[in-house]
This record gives C-alpha cells, sequence and structure tokens, in this order.
C-alpha cells in the first residue's frame, strides 16, 4: 500500500518579491541609517546658522556638507553587500538593471532627505554642495565595492575626503575645484562635473560587475 503526498505551494506576488529582496539587501536598516544621518545633519546645520548671528562665517558648515555625504555614501556602500551572490550571477535575467536601480534609489533619497536638511544660498555650502558631495562620494563607494567589495567600500573616499579636508586651499575654484571638489562651494561648475563624473563612473562599474565577492 503506498501513500501519495502532494504539497501545495504558494505563488510569490510581486510584494512578496519586493519584501525579500529589501530584506536580503538589509534595506530597512539602511534607509533608517540615511534618516538618521539626514537629522543629525539638519541638527548640525541649524546649530551652525545660528552661529552666524556671532560672526561665524558661511563656510562653517563646511564639515557638515563634507562629512554628512561621506557617511550617506558608506551606508549605501555597505549596503551593497548580498548574502545571494551566488544566485544573482547564475540568474536566468541579467542583474545590473537591479543593481542600477537599487543605487539610483537609494542616491536619490538620500540626496533629497540631505538637501532638505542643509538649505543654503547657491553661492554658499548648502544644499548645492551637499547634493554634488553625495553624488560624488556614492560613486567613489560603488566603484570601491565592485573592486574591493562592499565591507570595505567606504575606506577610499574617506582616506581622500581626509586628505583633501586638510590640504585643500581656502579660496574656491581653479584647479583645487578638481582635486578637491568637496570643499568647493555649490556653484562651482569643475566641481560638479568631477562630482558627475566620479558616480556615473562608479555606479556604471558596480551595475556591470556587482560588488566584489567576499568570504563569509
Amino acid at each position: 500500500m503506498t501513500t501519495t503526498m502532494t504539497t501545495k505551494t504558494t505563488p510569490l506576488t510581486p510584494f512578496t518579491l519586493c519584501t525579500l529582496y529589501a530584506r536580503s539587501r538589509v534595506l530597512p536598516a539602511t534607509l533608517a541609517a540615511l534618516a538618521g544621518i539626514a537629522l543629525v545633519a539638519a541638527w548640525a546645520a541649524y546649530w551652525l546658522q545660528a552661529q552666524r548671528q556671532f560672526g561665524a562665517s558661511p563656510s562653517a558648515r563646511v564639515p557638515v556638507v563634507v562629512l554628512a555625504p561621506l557617511l550617506a555614501a558608506g551606508v549605501i556602500g555597505t549596503g551593497l553587500y548580498t548574502h545571494s551572490d551566488e544566485l544573482d550571477r547564475t540568474a536566468v535575467r541579467p542583474w545590473w538593471p537591479r543593481r542600477a536601480a537599487h543605487l539610483l534609489v537609494l542616491t536619490a533619497l538620500a540626496a533629497a532627505s540631505l538637501a532638505l536638511a542643509v538649505p543654503g544660498r547657491p553661492d554658499q555650502f548648502g544644499a548645492l554642495a551637499i547634493v554634488r558631495n553625495l553624488l560624488g562620494a556614492t560613486g567613489v563607494t560603488a566603484a570601491a565595492a565592485a573592486l574591493l567589495g562592499a565591507r570595505l567600500s567606504w575606506l577610499p573616499m574617506t582616506v581622500y575626503v581626509s586628505g583633501t579636508y586638510l590640504s585643500a586651499p581656502r579660496a574656491p575654484g581653479g584647479a583645487a575645484a578638481v582635486w578637491a571638489w568637496p570643499m568647493q562651494p555649490g556653484p562651482q561648475a569643475a566641481a560638479w562635473v568631477t562630482a558627475v563624473v566620479a558616480y556615473v563612473g562608479g555606479a556604471a562599474l558596480y551595475a556591470w560587475r556587482g560588488a566584489r565577492r567576499e568570504s563569509r
């Protein structure tokens, strides 16, 4: 006498797939960290803005427009790590559109929150400068995730920003607008070009290769 057992499988809905993807990429923690960075940046910018009444210069907000994008890019970069690297690389459909969309959405959310957190005139260190720095820092971090791995993706940009913060000249413009773009005011065209090129190149490299495979 034999018995036949049948198992009924529940089809995966789009909502379920999105939930599984978000959990595999630790998206809730990433979004919470980005929100926390924006709140701290808003508080720091407000406090420094209040100090202007006592003679503080507009460049006093440089630490905010430099450090907040650096932290946000680091959170985005470490969030590019995946526990299902083998499944992603052997999938039937190409994975690069999902990688590109993932990075673009996080960049847009971080840019919007930081721009609202740090208002200011375009010729000073306000929303334009912090969005530009976020783009450049995220591009470098995404490239580092593809070359070094997501867990160490924050390191190259941290070293670079530390060096430029200490060595950049006080006067904006000139050659420093290219090599010290994180320290430039908002409307510097050369700084924008450098940051956008860094973001496009880094995002393309990550979308094409994905994060480097790491040992668990």
